[in-house]
């Protein structure tokens, strides 16, 4: 197959849809096909002087000069060549290849749920509501998707005016080799590089700064665990540095001294990390996979994350689930009870049963191969191109 896989600009922050591109395109190179990747270049952006000048300026590279150069590169290239959006956020470039063949890879619709409103912790500016109706403007000229959940398939269904042509559920592949070491040699490790008392464990979360990752709530459950406990094992934040607000929270536990967060971890780093964990706390208000949920059973970790789509789609029957986060302030109360009861439960364990529970959900985990993964996007993609040229 010849593929032309479009992906977000560099200079915009958007790595981690940068490297799923790179990901599908290394993939289907290896797979014997040729494959070149395209986005917009820096042209007026290399020109701003402040942030939001830079996300104009972009806005104009983007949506002005790339789509008069890929439509001389679309004029050179065979009919037959398969055009690949790497994210529905790239929603206003699909009409450029609406009538060539084309999918859609969608991974969650968080943004264009808040613009709508749907999500009341996200609020969302004018521009932004402006701005993500002209993705969906796009995306809705598409005919052929990829979801990485059927949660995200379920949200792209409600978006769409039309049944697709093609919508199909492919699950992420871990793009590291995530197993289990031995435990106590892993924690010996961590304490010496990190300088933290790992040697009894720790309560370990991974994720960024988003409101969804519920940063605030992995911090409280932890001060009210130990608060109703003996045990002093640390809270370890793996992911980017606190915002001023989350800091403060932090401050404000009188375990403020056992809470770390790391930002500068790395791939090896974080598979230790997994290794070394007494369990993973990820109480998420959204996602559109999951990646930590994976990472940690494939890692031989207990994870503890919230009983809904896609968490409990990917966790399946072997993760430790909490009900939905309340969004009401009185139903907290309750909740946060319930969360410390299921942290405790874990951290209480015998070991013969969560030896047998981790086997289990290593073996689960097994089904987010990143080999697979791209082997059911080859078939998908040669699918969809065969049913442009039979």
């Amino acid at each position: 197959m010849r593929i032309i896989i479009l992906s977000h600009p560099k200079f915009f922050d958007s790595i981690s849809m940068i490297k799923y591109a790179e990901f599908l395109s290394h993939g289907m190179t290896s797979r014997g096909h040729q494959t070149d990747m395209t986005s917009a270049r820096a042209f007026f952006s290399r020109l701003s002087f402040s942030s939001a000048s830079k996300k104009w300026l972009g806005y104009l590279d983007q949506f002005v000069v790339f789509p008069l150069a890929f439509r001389r590169m679309m004029r050179r290239l065979p009919e037959d060549t398969l055009f690949v959006i790497a994210d529905h956020a790239l929603g206003p470039w699909i009409p450029l290849v609406k009538n060539r063949p084309h999918v859609v890879h969608c991974h969650d619709f968080m943004a264009q749920r808040s613009a709508l409103g749907e999500i009341p912790e996200n609020e969302v500016g004018f521009t932004g509501k402006i701005y993500q109706s002209f993705i969906r403007w796009g995306y809705r000229k598409a005919e052929n998707f990829v979801c990485i959940s059927e949660k995200t398939r379920v949200d792209l269904h409600q978006f769409l005016k039309k049944d697709p042509r093609h919508s199909v559920v492919v699950y992420n592949g871990l793009n590291q080799d995530f197993k289990p070491v031995e435990i106590t040699r892993c924690r010996k490790q961590l304490q010496s590089m990190w300088h933290i008392n790992t040697s009894k464990g720790y309560i370990l979360h991974v994720g960024g700064n988003q409101f969804y990752k519920n940063r605030t709530a992995v911090i409280n459950i932890y001060t009210r665990w130990r608060t109703d406990t003996t045990s002093s094992i640390p809270l370890i934040l793996v992911g980017q540095a606190p915002t001023r607000a989350l800091r403060k929270v932090q401050q404000e536990s009188p375990f403020a001294q056992d809470i770390h967060f790391l930002d500068q971890v790395g791939d090896h780093g974080l598979r230790e990390f997994y290794c070394g964990a007494s369990l993973l706390l990820f109480p998420s208000l959204d996602e559109g996979f999951g990646w930590p949920i994976a990472e940690a059973m494939a890692s031989g970790c207990p994870v503890v994350t919230i009983d809904k789509s896609p968490m409990n789609e990917v966790g399946g029957a072997y993760c430790f689930y909490l009900p939905p986060f309340p969004k009401d302030a009185t139903s907290r109360e309750t909740w946060f009870d319930k969360a410390v009861g299921v942290v405790n439960r874990v951290i209480e364990m015998p070991e013969a049963e969560r030896l047998k529970f981790t086997a289990a959900a290593r073996a689960h985990a097994k089904k987010f191969d990143a080999e697979k993964t791209v082997e059911n996007l080859e078939t998908i993609y040669k699918q969809i191109l065969q049913s442009y040229h039979p």
